[in-house]
């Protein structure tokens, strides 16, 4: 959230995608069960937030693909995620 909400003035924009990146690197690198719990967790605390920030916490498994990473082992499961992704882009 931080890196989303901060300001550019306050945060290099090249610096705030970087950490970004490497954060969803981090977060799919994660054991499965852990993962799962985590992605779960995700929806459970988003109503703590208001506004943007509960979008953001909300939206945090879709946009690192987290559930992409949870099926990597399974291709059906794998093809319906991106027939999500593909309509959403529509």
């Amino acid at each position: 959230m931080f890196l989303d909400l901060t300001e550019d003035e306050n945060l290099d924009p090249d610096t705030a995608v970087q950490m970004i990146e490497a954060l969803g690197g981090g977060l799919q690198a994660l054991d499965k069960p852990f993962l799962r719990e985590l992605v779960n967790a995700f929806s459970v605390i988003a109503p703590e937030y208001s506004g943007e920030a509960q979008r953001l916490v909300r939206n945090l498994a879709h946009d690192f693909y987290l559930e992409e990473a949870l099926a990597a082992d399974d291709p059906v499961k794998l093809a319906e995620l991106e027939a999500v992704r593909d309509a959403e882009e529509e």
